[in-house]
């Protein structure tokens, strides 16, 4: 069973109790783990209780598959039904859960424990996640990168539970500087909330105060070195931007994000707009510090060269969720072919 779009919080809330396991996958690892979180609380009050929740992880039932049935007929010390939770669930169990769907079919009774998997991006002809989306008594759950509206009802009520509400040009900030992550994007929240105290109203500076270079300046690195056709910049940018642990479609949709933002820009100076009033009417505004980069790349890009940017960048998030290549080889390429196009029009400039 494939859970996706607005069926998954109302499954999230009650899951279908006839299911023996459900995968939860996808390139959000903060996303995974509070939505597997979300579901062993449907069995228990404490996700963490040790008498209800079993942990174990890929490697441990790879070497004793006999664990998985064991576990789902285990009996709770205290009442009611247990959970298995496992990490890092990766293709390798794809035939262990073959064999688990079929013997459950016949043997599972209710209140036997319910299997939670979590694992990171699987792309789709992956034998794990085709077999979770087509078992009748399984389901799988993708979890990918908060944006658009998604992000903003994150953001809206994550603030509200501490009585906030951002001004609009906050949100705006908040959503282009966050998402990459749900952990991370609630913990800036959270860090958000405790600066501004109990109620209110968040405004752009109390934002930026609060969010700030932490959760934005090394995606702001790559994206401006690619642009400027900085290649040796680039390189160091990428590798400190996945050593902190940003995911290739983060990465790739900070540069959609500014790539979109010089397209709208250069669309207000072909209107008759001077570059310097077509960069300060940008919302969110450009950050001080990299104002001169901006209205430097706003004179380099033409708007047919930006739109083609634009179009790989997409194909290349399509391609880091679909494909099984290597995520992270194929955001640099994407990175590589905007600095090749940024330093042919210097070039055609010269």
């Amino acid at each position: 069973m494939k859970i996706v779009g607005r069926a998954v919080s109302g499954f999230l809330r009650k899951p279908d109790p006839g299911l023996a396991a459900i995968l939860v996958f996808g390139p959000d690892a903060g996303l995974v783990e509070e939505r597997a979180e979300t579901l062993v609380k449907t069995a228990v009050t404490d996700p963490r209780d040790p008498f209800r929740v079993l942990w174990l992880d890929s490697a441990t039932l790879l070497d004793d598959p006999a664990r998985l049935a064991d576990g789902t007929k285990a009996q709770s010390l205290t009442a009611g039904q247990m959970v298995m939770r496992v990490r890092g669930a990766t293709d390798g169990l794809a035939k262990l859960f073959d064999d688990y769907f079929e013997w459950s079919a016949k043997a599972r009774k209710p209140g036997d424990a319910l299997v939670v998997l979590e694992a990171g991006d699987l792309p789709a002809r992956s034998p794990l996640r085709r077999l979770f989306q087509d078992a009748p008594n399984g389901a799988a759950i993708a979890c990918y990168a908060d944006e658009g509206d998604t992000l903003d009802s994150v953001i809206v009520s994550t603030l509200g539970a501490h009585g906030l509400k951002a001004a609009p040009d906050a949100l705006a900030y908040l959503a282009d500087s966050l998402g990459g992550d749900r952990r991370a994007t609630r913990s800036e929240l959270e860090k958000l909330a405790l600066y501004m105290g109990t109620g209110g109203t968040v405004s752009l500076d109390d934002a930026e105060a609060a969010v700030g270079d932490s959760a934005q300046a090394s995606l702001d690195d790559v994206v401006y070195a690619a642009a400027d056709g900085a290649a040796l910049d680039l390189d160091r940018a990428l590798d400190r931007a996945f050593a902190e642990g940003n995911n290739p479609v983060t990465i790739i949709r900070a540069a959609q994000r500014h790539f979109s933002r010089l397209h709208l820009a250069a669309g207000a100076v072909a209107e008759g707009r001077s570059p310097a009033d077509a960069v300060a009417a940008l919302k969110p505004p450009v950050i001080f510090k990299l104002v001169d980069r901006f209205r430097g790349e706003l004179g380099a890009w033409s708007p047919t060269a930006i739109a083609t940017v634009l179009t790989s960048l997409l194909d290349a998030e399509a391609e880091c969720k679909s494909s099984g290549r290597p995520a992270e080889l194929l955001c640099r390429r994407v990175f590589a072919e905007i600095v090749s196009r940024a330093r042919s029009a210097a070039r055609g400039r010269r």
